[in-house]
């Protein structure tokens, strides 16, 4: 097969590959953070300690990220189907993607936020700062450089899942990378095709890595934020004493 024909194959493939893990992350994303939130603030001696709704929705997200992708993908079918009309193609394969992906990426999220200094939550609690001033004032804050290592992680993983999702129906790459170059031995587009996935995930990591870094920048903020925060703690037992 010459260039000049692999070409329209690798576009229109291409794009049905984006499709798929553009849609599926962002489900993962949107889901996946109120989750991980969720699981964070009800671990124990969380602002929302709840061992029983902890220990059941950490057994879902278990049970979400045990099951192999391609056996999920054949248990979907007909959940997909209802969903969104179709089991096959692009727009079938973003369900199970998505599925899979939110457990993944909430368990990214709890790990995260739990990185987050404890001592800041307890400073803005003690200051009077509510359940949800914690969450979108302190941790989501405190924990964005490691939300979107995690985003660019799960990125790469969909870009996997989707080369899976493409050989059994799915489209994109992956399809493309079994029906020619496996089932008809086209060797060249083969190689192609693995070439550009291998792009594709270097170009994900890089805009990752930049990312991160820069927000690391800003580190600066966030530690006159976390000092401030510390002050004020510090010197209220003061102020009272002194007022007695």
């Amino acid at each position: 097969m010459t260039w000049n024909e692999m070409q329209p194959l690798l576009y229109d493939n291409t794009l049905d590959t984006l499709f798929m893990v553009w849609w599926s992350t962002f489900y993962a994303v949107l889901i996946g953070i109120p989750v991980g939130v969720l699981l964070h603030l009800t671990q124990r001696g969380a602002v929302l300690q709840n061992v029983v709704v902890n220990k059941v929705l950490g057994a879902i997200v278990n049970i979400g990220r045990s099951f192999p992708f391609l056996i999920l993908i054949v248990v979907l079918i007909p959940f997909t189907r209802l969903l969104v009309g179709v089991s096959i193609g692009p727009t079938g394969a973003v369900v199970p993607l998505a599925l899979a992906a939110i457990p993944f990426f909430a368990r990214l999220v709890e790990a995260a936020l739990r990185e987050v200094d404890h001592g800041l939550v307890e400073a803005a609690h003690a200051m009077g700062g509510g359940t949800w001033t914690i969450v979108f004032k302190v941790l989501l804050p405190q924990a964005l450089p490691a939300l979107i290592a995690g985003v660019t992680t799960l990125v790469i993983q969909l870009i996997g899942y989707s080369a899976i999702a493409g050989a059994v129906g799915g489209g994109g790459l992956g399809n493309l990378a079994y029906t020619y170059g496996y089932q008809q031995y086209e060797t060249s587009l083969m190689i192609a095709t693995v070439v550009e996935l291998i792009l594709l995930v270097t170009l994900v990591q890089i805009l990752g890595d930049v990312v991160v870094r820069r927000l690391a920048r800003r580190g600066g903020r966030a530690s006159s934020f976390r000092v401030g925060l510390r002050r004020t703690r510090t010197e209220e037992p003061v102020a009272v004493t002194e007022a007695a």
